[in-house]
């Protein structure tokens, strides 16, 4: 044993009222009331991701983060054996040793645990994960009084998990949504995030949107009033920010009136650079795309990205660096609108020829997965049998996302002829080795901008992580 004391088996949770009049008493707001009030004074909310396995730990960190960054939101990542349902590993593993553990396994902890980290702070929580079936993480998260849950039933199943049908992962988030909707109906509301990253690297933006519009769509259908929209960056700053923009108008446009909706931008999730100084330029350049982007929150990063998981100290000095982008001295920074402009015609035409024949649909989750079927809905990249992947982005010469070849989507001849016109300078996609080497700079897009090459190391440096912590 590793000396600490194992957690019960964790408790039935209690009934929804106990757990409604629990959250109304802790003395601080929802996800849902912080998102409010952050785009209400235009001002970006900020969140980090951490988790860790011991609960002593956890609760440290939570602190810490508190303490000394001031976050809007704190996270709890959960560990990859309760994402997949492996209760009993999880256990097992917390048992042997919590380090081992990549998150925080919270219904091995059970719900109690969960309101103990919730106490610590004075900030709402947010639980962030992947798995395609959280009914029961959902269940212990409320109980917990968590007011804010990640996921859905393409995002957290296709760019994750290999032989989860579509059918099941549907199912099960529809689940999540009813609840979610019931607890609206009782004066509680849960801030549902959408996974809009999808494969986080090279994502049009334009299949990221359309991939949340459904779930959107769908979690509004059982009750979810709070829908946060997820977009990764991508590199390009007037098609990140048009992207950014298009949500409200995809709102408007697809889902009820009374629906809040929030956009939420992740700062870059492909290779970060390994030195510092460009590591935090990066930083500050995505906190500032979430400004102009009219963005509600921000999901950062450290400088400590491309050696592995971040410590305290990393997640600290990225909370703090980004929060500047909340300055009112940066009034004075402006860009080109007509490229955002265009950039965002471009974004909300793509969107639309593809989710609205899935709307069309009589029964939409069964449209859904007849839609990935045919390739009609797909993303880049995937690890599921249930996607084709026979989409493949590339980068434009400005460092647009593009598609070089869009599959069986269901675009119009002039949004392929846009795409082909964008890419003209492109590798042909039947030459698959000079496909491969574009890929792979188009991925390695900021570290060729600062000059430090393609790959990052897979561990880091102790020398540079102790230079980094002093510097």
């Amino acid at each position: 044993m590793n000396g600490v004391s194992p957690p019960p088996i964790p408790p039935e949770p209690p009934p929804l009222a106990e757990t409604i009049a629990y959250v109304r008493g802790l003395g601080k707001p929802t996800a849902a009331e912080v998102l409010r009030a952050a785009r209400d004074a235009g001002r970006v909310a900020l969140q980090p991701r951490c988790g860790v396995g011991s609960h002593s730990q956890m609760t440290t960190l939570l602190r810490d983060l508190e303490r000394h960054a001031r976050p809007d939101i704190l996270t709890l990542t959960i560990d990859s054996h309760t994402r997949l349902r492996r209760f009993d590993n999880a256990r097992a593993v917390l048992l042997r040793n919590p380090a081992e553990l990549n998150g925080y396994p919270l219904v091995t902890h059970g719900w109690p645990r969960g309101r103990e980290l919730n106490e610590a702070v004075s900030v709402p929580l947010e639980v962030r994960h992947g798995s395609p079936d959280a009914r029961r993480l959902f269940e212990t998260s409320v109980a917990s009084g968590i007011t804010s849950f990640e996921g859905g039933g393409i995002s957290y199943n296709l760019p994750y998990s290999k032989a989860v049908p579509l059918s099941e992962s549907l199912a099960a988030w529809r689940d999540v949504d009813a609840l979610c909707g019931e607890l609206a109906e009782r004066g509680l509301t849960i801030d549902r995030e959408l996974f809009g990253t999808l494969t986080a690297v090279l994502v049009p933006p334009s299949i990221s949107l359309a991939i949340s519009v459904l779930e959107a769509v769908a979690s509004t259908r059982e009750g979810v009033r709070c829908v946060s929209v997820a977009y990764p960056q991508g590199g390009h700053f007037e098609q990140d920010v048009a992207a950014l923009r298009a949500i409200p108008v995809l709102a408007a446009r697809y889902l009820p009136e009374e629906v809040e909706v929030h956009a939420v931008l992740h700062e870059f999730m492909g290779l970060f650079p390994k030195e510092r100084s460009h590591a935090e330029d990066l930083i500050l350049y995505g906190a500032l795309l979430a400004r102009l982007g009219g963005a509600t929150k921000l999901i950062t990063k450290t400088y400590l990205e491309a050696y592995g998981i971040p410590d305290t100290r990393a997640n600290i000095d990225g909370l703090l660096l980004a929060s500047r982008a909340n300055s009112p001295l940066l009034d004075f920074i402006s860009f080109d609108e007509d490229r955002v402009g265009a950039e965002l015609e471009w974004v909300l035409e793509e969107v639309a020829e593809i989710v609205e024949p899935v709307l069309e649909a009589p029964d939409l989750y069964e449209g859904i997965e007849s839609a990935f079927e045919r390739g009609r809905l797909d993303i880049p990249f995937s690890a599921s049998r249930y996607a084709r992947s026979a989409i493949i982005p590339r980068r434009a010469p400005d460092g647009a996302i593009r598609y070089l070849e869009s599959g069986a989507l269901p675009f119009s001849e002039r949004t392929l002829r846009r795409n082909r016109e964008s890419l003209a300078d492109r590798s042909d996609p039947s030459d698959m080795g000079a496909m491969v080497k574009g890929l792979t700079s188009d991925i390695n897009h900021f570290l060729n901008i600062f000059g430090e090459g393609a790959g990052a190391p897979t561990r880091p440096d102790p020398e540079v992580v102790e230079q980094y912590r002093h510097t």
